[in-house]
């Protein structure tokens, strides 16, 4: 690190001394969410933002001022055009940038603003920032893990765990913001903010009461699951033993319907160590083969972040039966 004017990561430093030496600086991204003013944000005030001092896939992260700006055009094709190039640099095949927290706060605004483009995918890219990239996983202890204590780096090097928890705090610091989102017109809208909420550092009693309020009234299969596993995903991060339970009532529940059955089935399954109980199994079973949920859950996020395509089936494989985690190889002699 040298003078103010030219602050600079050095890997070879931390590969030797490791990353204390830059916690709290200003090459600390988390220090730098940390301070950013409410006035910046909400002003959308993008000049005042160090983009220059951390990067993306792709280097430097000067040019995301430019296309989160245009992320909030009018023109629909234009602000899907930036978001493309958002996604492709800042989360870039589940590598978070450096650069990407300091973009959370301006893409949770545009998702909040009824009248912008595209804010169920913008609200979905300051998720992924947040979040440890899991494709293929869903056993009983990954399902839900946000986040992994190892250490991981982006592609420029720098600490991607650093990265994760600024976009996490970032999250949690605009709660206020999110948490009518699960009230939105837009169903896909509300998808996207269980899953954001889900990611939260704080706050998670809050969260929890309003996802599960929500649950009372929200009509659509996949909005339903995504509360119930967002409750229960808060709970793994924050140790709330009671979810089990509450999770345990909902699967076991006859009257409830079949998404919240298996998606609760899900839950309870990532909160205990209990070996998995017949009537469970039998349960799971008869509604994946009578009432047919799987072709909606396998659109909810935390599924579909297992298999784009067949999500439920694999990551019941998983829980139910140990098969093996990880991403298959569709065309091994491509």
């Amino acid at each position: 690190m040298t003078g103010a004017g030219e602050l600079v990561f050095d890997h070879e430093q931390v590969r030797r001394n490791g990353l204390e030496p830059y916690e709290g600086t200003p090459l600390d991204v988390r220090a730098v969410i940390a301070s950013m003013p409410q006035a910046v944000k909400d002003g959308f005030r993008l000049d005042e933002v160090p983009w220059s001092r951390f990067g993306h896939a792709y280097g430097p992260a000067d040019d995301v001022s430019e296309r989160l700006a245009r992320l909030r055009s009018p023109d629909v094709t234009a602000a899907g055009n930036a978001l493309g190039q958002l996604w492709g640099s800042l989360v870039h095949q589940g590598t978070v940038g450096s650069a990407a927290p300091l973009a959370v706060p301006f893409l949770l605004r545009v998702a909040a603003d009824p009248t912008a483009h595209h804010r169920a995918e913008t609200l979905g890219l300051a998720t992924a920032a947040a979040r440890r990239a899991h494709w293929g996983y869903g056993t009983r202890g990954t399902f839900l893990q946000v986040a992994t204590q190892d250490l991981l780096h982006d592609c420029s090097g720098y600490a991607m765990n650093w990265s994760t928890e600024a976009s996490r705090n970032a999250l949690t610091a605009d709660v206020d913001l999110l948490l009518p989102l699960l009230h939105d017109p837009d169903p896909e809208v509300r998808t996207s903010a269980c899953y954001a909420l889900a990611t939260a550092t704080g706050e998670a009693d809050r969260i929890s009461d309003a996802l599960r309020a929500r649950l009372a009234v929200e009509e659509t299969p996949g909005g339903r699951a995504s509360l119930v596993l967002a409750v229960a995903e808060l709970a793994r991060e924050h140790a709330d033993l009671r979810a089990a339970a509450w999770a345990r009532s909902l699967w076991l529940d006859p009257a409830q319907p079949a998404d919240v059955r298996v998606a609760a089935a899900l839950a309870w399954l990532c909160l205990v160590d209990d070996p998995v109980p017949d009537d469970l199994r039998g349960m799971l079973d008869a509604l994946v083969a009578t009432a047919d949920p799987a072709g909606v859950l396998d659109g909810v996020r935390w599924i579909a972040h297992v298999d784009d395509a067949q999500g439920l089936a694999r990551t019941l494989d998983q829980m139910l039966n140990d098969a093996p985690p990880g991403v298959i190889d569709q065309d091994p002699w491509g």
